[in-house]
This record gives C-alpha cells, structure tokens and sequence, in this order.
C-alpha cells in the first residue's frame, strides 16, 4: 500500500558527518559497509569523503626558484683498460641487443641521424 505522505529529506548534523568520514578513513574500512552501517547512501558518503579531503588539502604552490638546480660533473677519472665498458642491454621477448662502449668515450652523443659507430653494437646475446 501507498501512503500519502511524502519523504522528508533527512538533514545530518557535521559530527555525523565527520564521524562518518573518519571512520571511512580506518583501516580495512570501505565506504559502503560505513553507510550500511549508518543507514545512508553510500555515494552520499563518498561525497562527504571528497568533500573533506578537499577542505584538508594543502594548495600546491609553484616553486619560487628554478625548476632544475645546475649540478656540477667533473671529467672521468681514467684509470686504464682495466675499466669495465658502458653496457645497455635492451631485451623485446626472445630478442637482446647489447651496446657497450668505453667507459673513456662516456662524453660521446650520438648523431640525430641514426648512425651509430659499428663497434658500439655488440651482438645479440
């Protein structure tokens, strides 16, 4: 049966509804189990969630200094052929390339081209 009386919308104090946040932001918590426990809809608590974390927030402010800081790198030291080679290896499925070169040539940069000096590629291993 109907009734003719209509639905009032339920008006929930701020405690309620900070207790009802803090007790979402317990572990092992989950919204949903925290609105059946108070008989509410749980989006209503997500909202009041969404609602509480951006009035907590901190605003993000720009750095005033520069985005990067210089750093200083010295040469490398050379200490013979007993310095072990730069390697990369690059590995696609049962595919491996391995380039290696000199510790001693660590300032070289390659072209744009795509020209790699032949003796930089070693071979798949």
């Amino acid at each position: 049966m109907q009734s003719n009386e209509k639905k009032r919308r339920r008006r929930h104090s701020p405690a309620f509804k900070a207790e009802a946040v803090a007790a979402c932001r317990e572990a092992g918590a989950s919204v949903a189990g925290v609105a059946l426990e108070r008989q509410i809809n749980a989006s209503l608590l997500r909202r009041w969630v969404k609602e509480a974390a951006g009035k907590t927030a901190v605003a993000m402010v720009p750095p005033s200094g520069p985005a990067f800081l210089p750093i200083a790198i010295g040469a490398p030291k050379r200490t013979g052929s007993s310095e072990r080679p730069i390697r990369v290896q690059v590995r696609r499925r049962s595919l491996r390339v391995t380039i290696e070169w000199p510790l001693s040539d660590a300032d070289f940069r390659a072209p744009n081209d795509g020209s790699w000096p032949a003796a930089a590629v070693g071979a798949a291993r």
